[in-house]
């Protein structure tokens, strides 16, 4: 049974599942109730946020853009140097004993973590590693809140910034999350929902979590891309747009051009396309959600629908 939360209104705002309570947790190849699984106090992970992680959906028996996931996981991976120790393949075998080992068929978010493993002792020295990667696997029955998406979400600009490509690269998916951590407390404390984050030259970015996108004249803008996540759903919206007309840009713009947009959403693998319904006070559009946020989310929806239905036809072709 599952019933609507009120007590959140972010984008990763789900409802209530009991079903995880019973959930299989995969540590480093062993399955354990999520009441004992355990990584250790001296893993890199904890100690430093030295790891890179992937969001995965489950839907329909098969794991969405799958192949473009662990795509960002490697190439994360060796961005820092780190050697998860097995190859895309395996790695997919292992969610799929986590899922097979759950009886999960639909509806499931995945959560996979790679850190450079356990140390000898507290350090930022990756030398002190004593044995390989901890790899995480946390599936858990997750279905979006309807009442986000009907609503749309307020945002608030925060005062921190994301920061620049030598300094932490935005697009890496990486454990070190605490600059993004400390902006959405910010939002939270304004009564807001997520925070909106700017670059380094004033220009809007990206939220604390989810891809920002705004609508001006039928025109989708979002941010040139130097700055925010390397998002899939953003990836894929920005595709969609182009195979169906729809223009779209990515380029800077300010919050002025946000406070003055007829509307805007965010992207998130989670949430897939979330309306947004005010930004720092301000109500965007005159709807919620507008007709272009509309048009890309049937676009996205039966986009995740062709995508089963190929793996599907694929998997029955390999057996």
């Amino acid at each position: 049974m599952t019933t609507a939360s009120s007590s959140s209104w972010g984008t990763h705002d789900a409802l209530p599942d009991d079903r995880n309570k019973d959930v299989l947790i995969y540590v480093n190849g062993e399955l354990a109730p999520r009441a004992e699984a355990k990584v250790s106090v001296f893993d890199s992970g904890f100690l430093v946020g030295d790891g890179v992680w992937e969001g995965l959906r489950l839907q329909g028996g098969v794991l969405l853009f799958l192949e473009q996931h662990l795509k960002r996981l490697y190439e994360g991976a060796k961005a820092i140097a780190l050697d998860i120790g097995l190859t895309p393949e395996q790695l997919t075998a292992e969610l799929w004993q986590v899922l097979d080992a759950n009886g999960m068929k639909d509806g499931v978010h995945v959560r996979l973590m790679v850190t450079r493993g356990s140390k000898r002792t507290p350090s930022q020295d990756p030398r002190f590693v004593v044995a390989g990667p901890t790899i995480v696997i946390i599936a858990e029955y997750k279905s979006s809140n309807p009442d986000v998406r009907a609503t749309g979400v307020k945002l608030f600009t925060s005062s921190v910034r994301r920061p620049s490509p030598d300094v932490l690269d935005p697009k890496l998916n990486c454990h070190s999350k605490l600059h993004e951590v400390i902006a959405l407390h910010q939002a939270l404390l304004a009564g807001a929902d997520e925070a909106l984050m700017l670059d380094p030259h004033g220009a809007v970015s990206t939220c604390n979590a989810t891809n920002f996108f705004c609508v001006r004249g039928g025109e989708v803008w979002t941010s040139t891309g130097q700055y925010c996540m390397n998002g899939i759903t953003r990836g894929t919206v920005i595709r969609l747009c182009k195979e169906n007309g729809i223009p779209v840009h990515e380029r800077d713009f300010s919050l002025t051009d946000v406070y003055g947009a007829d509307e805007a959403f965010v992207t998130g693998t989670f949430g897939g396309l979330t309306p947004v319904a005010v930004v720092d006070g301000r109500g965007i559009g005159s709807g919620i959600p507008g007709p272009v946020t509309t048009r890309l989310t049937e676009l996205y929806v039966a986009e995740k629908a062709r995508y089963v239905l190929e793996r599907r036809a694929v998997g029955s072709a390999e057996s």
